[in-house]
Formats: structure tokens, C-alpha cells, sequence
């Protein structure tokens, strides 16, 4: 049921798969983001959605929040799941007040934690499992259901995101492609 995770990033990858490395360009998750716009076309929802959906809490910035006109929103890789799990299942018909309970689960594990989820709704309820026993068990009672592997939505998101810019937290630049000491020295020489 569940996916094994891929051996490495593949060759020219901008954002590494979130399950092999630290994250973009060797910098922790929590410190390089995307924009809203890049988050809204990554995952397949409106401007009005994500702001809304911010503005409400349900799925709000974790790197930085929007202070004023202006200011821009900075979504983490992991807040670009979430987004694209609510999107999913608010497809699906689940109601807001379901995914607001699931999003609260999905928040409170790290990144690693996520990829071995699947999850499961019946339309009304979200359901949570880890193993292929639980998805047995759930089946069983002969009501429809349908799934989302999360770690199938991370390998989508990585694939997807790696076109668009990131931006780092705390204002530095991330490259698109990660140098080689060679390449940082004759750099350094070509600025002095």
C-alpha cells in the first residue's frame, strides 16, 4: 500500500525530494519558502482561496506571514502539501469543518511522519493510516471510500515546485543550481 521512498534527488532537481534531503539547497524546510502566487499555481487553487484559508487559520504561512500591504506570504514546503491535501479533499466534498481536524493532525507531524499517512474519507470523515493493516481494517466495513497517499502528493509538489523561484527566510538567495567550491572562488574574484 504504502510507497517506498525514492533513493536520491534526481539529477537537476531544484528542490530535492523532502523524504532524501534537508530540503532546498541543503537549508532547512522552515527557512526557504514559496510565495502565495507560486503556492496557488503549484497547487491548483485561487489567490482568494489562499488568502482566505490564511486569514482563517486553516492553512496559514509557517515561515512568514503577510504584515500589511504590501508584504508577502512565505509558505514552506510542508504548508504546500498541507494546501494541496486540503484542496483534495474540499474536492472531494469533505466539509471545512472535517479538514480543519485533519489539517490540525497533519500540522503536528514533521515531514518524514507525513510521507508514511495515507489518507481516507468516506466524504464526511477523514481517516488516518500508517499501515496496511489499518487500511484493511477500514475497507472492511464495506463503505466507499477514497485515498490520498501523501507521500505520492510530496514527489507531485517536488516535481512541480522545482520550475518555480523559492525565496529564503532571511532574505539570502537561493541558487538554482548548488556551485561547486571552483565555481564560489572564481565568483568571489569576479566581485573584487
Amino acid at each position: 500500500m504504502q510507497t517506498p521512498p525514492p533513493e536520491g534527488p534526481g539529477q537537476g532537481e531544484l528542490f530535492p525530494d523532502p523524504l532524501v534531503g534537508d530540503g532546498l539547497d541543503g537549508v532547512e524546510d522552515r527557512l526557504v519558502g514559496f510565495r502565495g502566487p507560486t503556492a496557488c499555481q503549484v497547487v491548483g487553487i485561487t489567490y482568494r482561496q489562499l488568502d482566505y484559508w490564511a486569514r482563517t487559520g486553516l492553512v496559514a504561512p509557517s515561515i512568514r506571514n503577510a504584515a500589511g500591504s504590501g508584504s508577502q506570504r512565505l509558505y514552506s514546503f510542508k504548508d504546500v502539501l498541507v494546501l494541496k491535501i486540503v484542496k483534495r479533499l474540499l474536492d472531494a466534498g469533505v466539509s471545512l469543518q472535517n479538514i480543519r481536524i485533519a489539517v490540525e493532525h497533519l500540522r503536528r507531524r514533521g515531514i518524514r511522519d507525513l510521507a508514511g499517512i495515507t489518507l481516507f474519507s468516506d466524504g464526511t470523515t477523514v481517516y488516518e493510516c500508517t499501515s496496511p493493516e489499518e487500511v484493511v481494517d477500514l475497507l472492511q466495513g464495506g463503505q466507499g471510500v477514497f485515498g490520498i497517499a501523501v507521500s505520492g502528493a510530496m514527489r507531485e509538489i517536488s516535481g512541480v515546485i522545482k520550475d518555480f523561484p523559492a525565496e529564503r527566510a532571511d532574505g539570502g538567495t537561493v541558487d538554482d543550481a548548488p556551485e561547486d567550491e571552483l565555481a564560489r572562488r572564481r565568483a568571489r574574484r569576479a566581485i573584487s
